[in-house]
């Protein structure tokens, strides 16, 4: 694929930008030279050999996001200071070559998801003018619905990754709270607050994803006390990261009565994603949902709304000019909370997840509506707190039961403007959303991978797809990578049994045909403890020379050999045809 350069792709965005309409997208727009000095250097930088995998593209990031030199506001002009250090997130992108261009406008202190809390002016959806951007990342929304940057960074605690990604018809993707870097970013309810992505599509989302991930060691500003710091609510990949989704995935979606908060149109776009989905090969289960609404709940109406005063109500008290009324009044009555009411919502919290993960069990994903409306301004002026409430219905539970999410948009409701869905899987089974989302988009059967933890694993018989134990790399959470071969020094020889499977062995002349999949560390070894002598895994050479784990065995003497035939799909097929 022909990239574009650098200082092109710049001046292709400042054009775009200054063709655009204002809609209150940006907060802090950059100089066009210093943008365009930054695309010197990573043109200068790729010219040198140097690997960058973002290079040619431009981002925008929310302005509650620190980044050198720049004002960070929360949307408060009092509250303004100019970071020395970027977010880590930020300097990894810049690092891989991305040229940021400005911030982006969101809800006061990222407390809304509608677009319309700043001071800085409501912003407008990019596809429906007259309906709001969603918030609280609305500007990073707008900026990649409008074409304005490839992609943008959020935050997400109640569906400000997924609500904007909506309302602009572009993918939002939430990891894992913890797996993107917390450093450098102003907190808005710190135990469920994380960073996320919006792009045009699953694929470069993914490889954003990619390149900001990892923990950090530092520390993170602490804002009740000068100088105070808290540690990095940072998460590494855990062994047992699942590589990718089942070809026949099983998904579960709300019952009829779940979905209460949607009109009979939107309804019926739900109803057709479900069938979108069931044409690529998903089966769905339909699930109560009451825990997880009841869970979502939490957040604003019960003791939960604590951390937003911790996080900035002391501040809103001192600095009331220019407070959105809505976020004002959010922290005034958080601020009131008592500590009992904390613990008690915190294990109430605790019962309902263990409800939700019981619903789930045997499920690969859940899908539901990202918003069951997609207001207008007039009707967010009429009852400010209710729409946003009704918005957050299948959002604001996913951070506080430690899922992870991908929002994708899946059309227009006439008459009631855009409507997405969202894929919410367990903690860490970020991969799995993202196959799951790429495929409903017909991008692909499979998203980049996100750089969990893996080993490759070569497959030469009963496991390869379509063959009677695949099944087990698909419940185990495999990937299939590519189609291999062996180095031309293997036999093939059969294991019969209650299922025939092949050893091969080193002794031969041949290159027998596979596939290489990959494990996490974790499936691999529950892999090994489920094969039976005489097979065995072992290191077996690719006719690439890369030398990679995969299935081979200890023969005892009396296996026939079958390398002749030229593979194991080729002794099926001669064993299946008559004599």
């Amino acid at each position: 694929m022909t990239r574009t350069s650098p200082p092109d792709a710049v001046r292709a965005a400042y054009a775009r930008i200054r063709s655009a309409e204002p809609g209150h997208v940006w907060i802090h727009l950059r100089a066009e030279e210093d943008a365009l000095a930054d695309a010197g250097d990573v043109a200068a930088r790729t010219a040198a050999g140097v690997d960058l995998p973002l290079a040619g593209l431009v981002f925008a990031v929310k302005d509650n996001i620190d980044v050198a030199g720049l004002p960070t506001t929360a949307a408060h002009p009092e509250f303004a200071f100019v970071p020395a250090t970027s977010a880590p997130v930020v300097e990894r992108l810049r690092a891989a070559g991305a040229v940021l261009v400005g911030k982006t406008n969101l809800d006061q202190f990222a407390t809304g998801l509608v677009g319309t809390r700043s001071p800085y002016g409501p912003v407008a959806s990019a596809v429906d003018p007259d309906r709001v951007a969603g918030g609280s990342s609305s500007g990073s929304g707008a900026a990649v619905g409008l074409g304005l940057v490839d992609f943008a960074l959020g935050t997400d605690t109640a569906g400000s990754g997924r609500v904007p990604a909506a309302f602009n018809g572009v993918v939002g993707l939430k990891p894992t709270v913890g797996l993107l870097p917390a450093d450098g970013v102003v907190p808005a309810c710190p135990s469920y607050d994380t960073v996320s992505v919006f792009a045009a599509d699953v694929t470069l989302a993914a490889r954003v994803l990619t390149v900001c991930q990892a923990p950090t060691t530092g520390d993170v500003p602490d804002p009740q006390g000068a100088g105070a710091t808290r540690a990095p609510d940072a998460r590494a990949w855990p062994a047992d990261a699942p590589q990718g989704a089942p070809a026949h995935p099983i998904v579960a979606v709300p019952r009829d009565e779940d979905l209460g908060t949607l009109s009979p149109a939107v309804r019926a776009a739900f109803a057709a994603a479900i069938g979108r989905l069931e044409g690529t090969g998903a089966t769905v289960r339909r699930i109560d949902l009451t825990p997880f609404l009841a869970a979502g709940r939490l957040l604003y109406d019960g003791g939960l709304v604590a951390e937003r005063a911790w996080s900035y109500g002391e501040f809103l008290a001192g600095h009331p000019e220019q407070a959105d009324p809505s976020v004002a009044a959010i922290a005034t009555a958080a601020s009131g909370v008592e500590g009992t009411r904390v613990v008690a919502d915190q294990q109430r919290l605790a019962g309902l997840t263990r409800q939700g993960r019981r619903l789930l069990d045997g499920t690969d994903a859940l899908l539901v509506p990202t918003a069951p409306i997609h207001p207008t301004f007039a009707q967010v002026a009429a009852d400010p707190i209710g729409v946003n409430s009704t918005v957050g219905t299948f959002t604001n539970f996913v951070n506080l039961m430690d899922l992870a999410a991908v929002a994708v948009p899946a059309g227009r409701v006439d008459g009631e403007g855009q409507f997405g869905v969202t894929f919410v899987v367990p903690a860490f089974h970020d991969q799995v959303a993202a196959d799951l989302a790429a495929r409903f988009l017909g991008e692909g059967e499979e998203a980049p991978l996100l750089g969990a933890p893996g080993v490759d694993v070569a497959v030469f018989g009963a496991h390869l797809r379509g063959e009677p134990l695949n099944a087990q790399l698909d419940a185990l959470g495999g990937r299939y990578l590519r189609d291999v071969a062996t180095a031309p020094a293997f036999r093939m020889l059969l294991v019969e049994g209650a299922v025939d499977r092949p050893a091969v062995v080193r002794g031969g002349e041949a290159s027998v045909p596979g596939e290489l999949w990959r494990l996490s560390p974790a499936s691999l070894a529950r892999l090994l403890t489920s094969i039976a002598a005489p097979l065995a895994l072992g290191p077996v050479e690719l006719s690439d020379g890369s030398t990679v784990v995969g299935f081979t065995g200890a023969p005892t003497g009396t296996e026939p050999d079958i390398t002749h035939l030229g593979g194991w799909r080729a002794y099926r097929t001669a064993a299946a045809t008559p004599a």
